[in-house]
């Protein structure tokens, strides 16, 4: 099993940082405008993405506010089906470090190589919004490729 792993440090408070996770409108401020679905534990949270054409079942499995957030993937593209998304939070300095994990992909293939990329722009847009009070969600996100 392979990992995508990130580091970003967001100047706000562990809690600020766990409401843009945890709900509904925190999600769609930085990762798509179109989530929709059950942000509670057990839950699941449908992401879609209107210009890239897919979409993702996240099955809310754990958050502790401030210090954790954990889902598991239960539908959208096979290679993602059975990973789990987990954001780890603490507090250095005036930072809320967010240690960022996709992990148990099977295999290290081309797909992966783009979901890191679009992971890691679109963490920059969850330290953008968290900070600012605007991300850059899709649809109005960084296109990195054909695959958008």
């Amino acid at each position: 099993m392979v990992d995508i792993l990130h580091r970003v440090g967001i100047t706000a408070s562990p809690e600020d940082v766990s409401k843009a996770l945890t709900t509904i409108p925190g999600l769609a401020g930085w990762w798509t405008d179109d989530t929709q679905g059950d942000d509670s534990v057990g839950g699941v949270i449908d992401f879609h993405f209107p210009v890239a054409g897919g979409s993702f079942g996240m099955k809310v499995l754990e958050t502790r506010p401030g210090e954790l957030v954990r889902w598991e993937v239960v539908h959208g593209p096979e290679e993602w089906v059975g990973t789990e998304v987990r954001f780890d939070l603490s507090t250095t300095d005036d930072y809320t470090i967010v240690l960022f994990k996709h992990e148990g992909w099977k295999e290290p293939v081309e797909f992966m190589y783009h979901c890191s990329t679009k992971w890691g722009s679109y963490l920059l847009s969850l330290k953008k919004y968290v900070e600012t009070g605007t991300g850059d969600p899709a649809p109005r996100d960084v296109q990195i490729s054909n695959w958008h």
